[in-house]
């Protein structure tokens, strides 16, 4: 499989869980870098309009 064109690096694609309770959305690498997120790190999900909002969780 080739890279995608520098335009559409960003366009990722809904994907369904083998359970089918859960879906997923890949993130671009740099974006993960960008925010030194790690794997298995916990993340609050909000939605905003029409479109959703991920951001890192902080405890109280």
């Amino acid at each position: 499989m080739g890279r995608r064109a520098i335009e559409e690096r960003n366009v990722r694609n809904l994907q369904k869980t083998a359970g089918g309770s859960t879906y997923i959305v890949s993130i671009p690498i740099e974006i993960i870098r960008d925010l030194g997120w790690k794997a298995k790190q916990k993340l609050v999900v909000s939605r905003y309009g029409d479109g959703i909002i991920i951001k890192d969780w902080k405890p109280k």
